[in-house]
This record gives C-alpha cells, sequence and structure tokens, in this order.
C-alpha cells in the first residue's frame, strides 16, 4: 500500500502488536496496540540504519490550514500534509550525509541548554514527585523541605540564571548569606538542593559541571552531636506529629511512653512484662539492668498505664513489653525507635523546615528539663532519673524515695503533654500537683522510712 491518505488513516485500527502501514519514500504509519498512529522514516546515513519519529497523528489538522514549512519541527502532533514536509526536509538532510535523528537530539539538549536554573529546578521538583518516578520518586515530606529551602532561600538568587552562570563563587556565596541569616542547616540545605538539580540536568543529557561538587559540606558547616529538650510548643509538635506518621501504632505509642517515664532508651527496650505492677501501678527495673546497678522504681500515671494496657494486649505472649517485629522472643532494636523519631521530625519539617532533629536521649532530657522549669522539687527529679545521689551520706539508696511524690509529678508531667497538645497552659496543674505533694500524710511515707 503505498501513498497513504486520511481516510485511510482515520480507518487504521489497533492491533496485538505494532504494526506498519507504508506511505512513501521511506516513511510508514505506526500504529501502537493503544491506537496511536505516528509517522516514522526509515533511512540509512553513513552506513548505519536509523528511524526518525517525524510525529504523531492527528487527524482534526487535515480539516485545517498547513503551518509553514519554518513552523514545523520533529516530534510535533501533525496532518498527513506536514508530516511529508518534515520528510521531504529529512530526506535532504540524509542526502547531505546528516543524520535528522541526530540532529533531533541536540535541538532538544540544545532547547534544553536555554533553560533557567529555575527551569531546571521546577524539572527536578516534577521528575521526583510524578509516581511514575519509580524509585526515583521522594518522600512527600522531604520533597516538601527541599522545595521549601528553594523557594524561600534559592530562587531569589538563582532562578534567573543560565546554569552556566551559577559558579561555585556565587554559590558558596549565597550558602555563606543564608548561614548568616538562616541558619548553618538551612545553608547546608541549600548546596544539596543545587547540588541535586544540577545532577539532574546532567542525566537529561545535558554536558555541565556541577558547581555544588566544587564545594565541601564542610566548608558551610560541621555539626557536633546536640543536646536537645524539647519546648512545650515542640512536645505538641511531636505529639501530634505522631498521630500521623506511617509507623506501627504501638511504635508511637512506644515514642510516648518514654516521654511520660523519663526512662533511658535500653530501659524500655529490654523491659519485661514481670517487671509491671498494674495493681500498684509501678515499673520497678532490676538493677542489673540499670546504669547505677541499682534498682528503680517508676510510678506508672494513667496515660502510662493505658499504653502498657494496649502493649499487653498486643504483645501479651512475648515476655517484652514491644517485642520485634518478627521475633516475638527479642524487643525492638536499638535503632526502632530512632527511626521513628525520624520520620515525625520529616513530617514536622513539611510546615517548619528549621525544626532541629533530636533522639531517643533527648525526650529523657525533656522529661528533665521539663519538671525542673515546673520547679518541682530537685530531689524528686533526681530519683525519677535514677541519678545516683552526690554526697556521701546520702548515698544509701532507697529505691522508694520519694515515691509519693514523684507518682504525684509523674502523673502532672503525663497531664501537662496533655494540656501542650491541646495548646493549653499547665500552670493550674503544675499548681495543684505541688500543692498535693506538700500535704502528702505520714502514712504515705512508710516507703520511704
Amino acid at each position: 500500500m503505498g501513498d497513504l491518505t486520511d481516510k485511510e488513516l482515520k480507518n487504521l485500527k489497533p492491533r496485538a502488536k505494532l504494526y506498519k502501514v507504508t506511505d512513501r519514500d521511506g516513511m510508514y504509519a505506526a500504529v501502537t496496540p493503544t491506537g496511536v498512529i505516528s509517522f516514522r522514516y526509515q533511512y540509512r546515513v553513513n552506513g548505519r540504519q536509523e528511524v526518525l519519529t517525524i510525529g504523531r497523528y492527528r487527524a482534526e489538522a487535515a480539516r485545517k490550514l498547513t503551518r509553514a514549512p519554518d513552523a514545523l519541527e520533529y516530534g510535533m502532533e501533525v496532518s498527513l500534509a506536514e508530516a511529508r514536509t518534515l520528510l521531504a526536509r529529512a530526506r535532504r538532510q540524509v542526502e547531505r550525509g546528516e543524520s535528522p535523528s541526530k540532529a533531533k537530539v541536540e535541538k532538544r539538549i540544545a532547547s534544553a541548554e536555554a533553560f533557567t536554573f529555575g527551569g531546571w529546578a521546577e524539572a527536578y521538583f516534577k521528575h521526583k514527585a510524578d509516581p511514575k518516578s519509580g524509585a526515583e520518586k521522594l518522600a512527600d515530606s522531604t520533597l516538601a523541605m527541599r522545595r521549601s529551602v528553594y523557594d524561600r532561600a534559592i530562587a531569589g538568587e538563582l532562578s534567573k540564571l543560565k546554569l552556566g552562570e551559577v559558579t561555585p563563587q556565587r554559590l558558596k556565596r549565597l550558602c555563606d548569606e543564608v548561614k548568616e541569616k538562616r541558619g548553618p542547616a538551612v545553608a547546608v540545605h541549600v548546596r544539596e538542593v543545587v547540588l541535586l538539580v544540577f545532577r539532574h540536568a546532567q542525566g537529561s543529557g545535558l554536558d555541565v559541571s556541577n558547581p555544588a561538587e566544587s564545594i565541601r559540606t564542610s566548608a558551610i558547616a560541621t555539626f557536633e552531636p546536640r543536646e536537645r529538650a524539647l519546648s512545650p510548643s515542640e512536645v505538641r509538635a511531636v505529639l501530634a506529629a505522631l498521630d500521623h506518621v506511617t509507623a506501627a501504632p504501638t511504635l508511637r505509642s512506644a515514642v510516648k511512653f518514654v516521654l511520660l517515664t523519663g526512662v533511658r532508651k535500653s530501659e524500655f527496650i529490654d523491659a519485661t512484662w514481670k517487671e509491671i505492677d498494674f495493681a500498684a501501678a509501678r515499673w520497678t527495673i532490676p538493677a542489673e539492668r540499670m546504669k547505677a546497678g541499682k534498682a528503680h522504681v517508676v510510678p506508672l500515671s494513667d496515660q502510662a498505664l493505658d499504653i502498657l494496657t494496649a502493649f499487653r494486649t498486643m504483645f501479651g505472649a512475648s515476655r517484652y513489653l514491644h517485642p520485634g517485629r518478627y521475633d516475638g522472643d527479642t524487643p525492638i532494636s536499638n535503632a526502632t525507635l530512632n527511626r521513628v523519631i525520624d520520620t515525625v521530625v520529616e513530617r514536622i519539617c513539611e510546615d517548619d523546615p528549621d525544626f532541629q532533629s533530636f533522639g531517643v536521649h533527648d525526650l529523657r532530657r525533656t522529661f528533665s528539663t521539663g519538671l525542673n522549669r515546673a520547679k518541682f522539687d530537685d530531689r524528686w527529679i533526681e530519683m525519677s532519673l535514677a541519678h545516683a545521689p552526690r554526697n556521701r551520706i546520702a548515698a544509701v539508696y532507697n529505691v522508694n524515695r520519694y515515691l509519693a511524690e514523684r507518682k504525684i509529678m509523674l502523673q502532672c508531667w503525663a497531664d501537662m503533654l496533655d494540656a501542650w497538645v491541646k495548646g493549653e497552659s499547665a500552670k493550674d496543674l503544675i499548681a495543684d500537683a505541688k500543692q498535693r505533694a506538700a500535704e502528702v500524710h505520714d502514712d504515705e511515707l512508710d516507703d520511704d522510712l
């Protein structure tokens, strides 16, 4: 069959496999199983056989005036007449020993080179958000953080520049300015976003040097492990985010349980059910599991007991409060709670990119700082943290020391957390708890004597 007509093209139906219908001069219509019809030109140049996709057939174009030849480009949606015009152009290129297919690619790359940094940044964000990108797709929280850094700290300075104009010197100067204005963490992310945008351009076939590769992260900022105590507003953000991360509900509760009790991570991970006394609302950690080598009693608030009740329901067959995911005879791994916290921080950073990360031990520090800010008795707090007495006279350690007062204090702490989540003040809760602790009767001091 030769010299196709529009009527014939419109009547072409898809089949199980792609098939070809010949037109003229090496051009044919390729019909895909999805019904897409495209014009292709098969030719030989410099001893190689190549195929050029001239364009996609658009039936509606046949009823309109044919566009001028200089308005046509390979790869456009075209009518049959326009496809033949482009075919004639391609045949002339072949006659000159040129590859129209290669010229098409080079033109696309040249067009890409005309992109500004801002254009490439948008292309990067679009690619990383597209589910079709497969493993290249970023988590929504990570993408949102990078987009926020770009919008707030990069776009105003670099978006209108050509890629070649974004030099290492210019980027370093921007990082220094951002560090001064917004802090070192944001400055480091500025370098990372620029690095990734250039890598995306390079991966798209662009031959361009990456200015961020000439700048070491350490030249912008170095980070030492930071001791951190969360403020009430940060506690509120963390507990709110915990309800929305993808971690298992029991793991989310485990993070809150550590914050409620102020224990060390290892003290929770290796905790067993025989240490829990639901009737007395106490958790007694044996001496062999304590850093100071002395048994430690943790009074359990109502909120802590609720979490333990949920754990018992889920993990009653295990000896551990929270066993590992795949083996009920082993506790959760040492890194599990940190991974949950990392997910929480990512979630918070979607709205607050400057939120600083923290670790499990910072929950214990938050417990201590929160109670000290509330001006509870230092002795009660130190006993709750299982800190050894500083003077030798007090070195005879009683695991039940200040137990009645500590029970009131820890219940108050749990209620304080609930109040902060609601955006309410905890002042009245603290005042009431202090008054009740001061009125502890002698019969409640038996364990202290």
